[in-house]
């Protein structure tokens, strides 16, 4: 979502850019509830967050808590069953998927454990696929140089399957930087990784969240990963059991 023009002072003849204001993120009770056998299944439940524009936000629970529910339903991935989300204050809680779809690929990254890459696409085509629905005619020259600062450049035309796990997260990493998003979901995006592999990619998320001020919300079971967050919250039963900050 484009932020609001102002005008200057008079006689500068110039418009400018005013800072959107306000959190990035906000949901007001919101509820999850999913219908299994005829029977209802509240997976969250009357959850009212805010995520402040640059804020990494780490996100932990036990397996079935609502983790991953929830940042569906943050990124418009998904709809409340009741209640409402704002990104930049403007409710898209009932916005329609063609309307969801440009802010998706505009305004957010995604990174997910089991990585999601096309299967038939190149590691520099799967990074170039989001800037090429934006009709970015830099889209490939910017996958060129995001596959290169993390150290893929030899990598460039291999398919996923000849990608290491290590490799393949770094390539999804890439193509959720690629639009410059104002917010990187990240959904346990080391589950699958050895320890070596796994600080790598939390550094290459930091290193993008600390650079360009980006919001980061990542689910997490590792308290170690929750201790370099801003602010962590815990989800028990579909409720935000508790939330502490960590920033110095």
């Amino acid at each position: 979502m484009p932020a609001s023009a102002s005008t200057s002072p008079a006689g500068s003849g110039q418009n400018v850019e005013t800072p959107p204001t306000g959190p990035l993120l906000r949901t007001d009770l919101m509820s999850k509830v999913y219908t299994v056998d005829g029977r209802p299944i509240t997976v969250l439940s009357d959850i009212s967050l805010t995520v402040a524009r640059g804020e990494f936000l780490a996100v932990q629970g036990a397996s079935g808590s609502g983790k991953t529910t929830l940042l569906s339903l943050l990124s418009g991935l998904d709809r409340p069953t009741s209640g409402r989300i704002y990104f930049e204050e403007t409710d898209i809680t009932h916005l329609s998927e063609d309307q969801l779809a440009p802010l998706r690929n505009a305004a957010i990254g995604f990174v997910f454990q089991s990585f999601h890459l096309v299967p038939s696409l190149t590691a520099i085509e799967n990074v170039m696929f989001p800037a090429e629905l934006r009709r970015d005619p830099s889209a490939r020259r910017r996958a060129g140089d995001l596959l290169a600062s993390v150290g893929l450049s030899h990598r460039r035309h291999n398919l996923p399957y000849q990608l290491s796990g290590g490799e393949k997260q770094r390539v999804a990493i890439c193509r959720a930087l690629i639009n410059a998003p104002k917010v990187i979901f990240a959904d346990e995006p080391t589950g699958n990784l050895d320890s070596a592999s796994s600080e790598a990619i939390l550094q290459l998320l930091l290193d993008f969240h600390h650079s360009v001020r980006s919001t980061l919300i990542l689910v997490t079971h590792s308290s170690d990963i929750a201790k370099r967050s801003d602010r962590s919250i815990r989800l028990h039963d579909g409720r935000i059991q508790k939330a502490g900050s960590h920033a110095p």
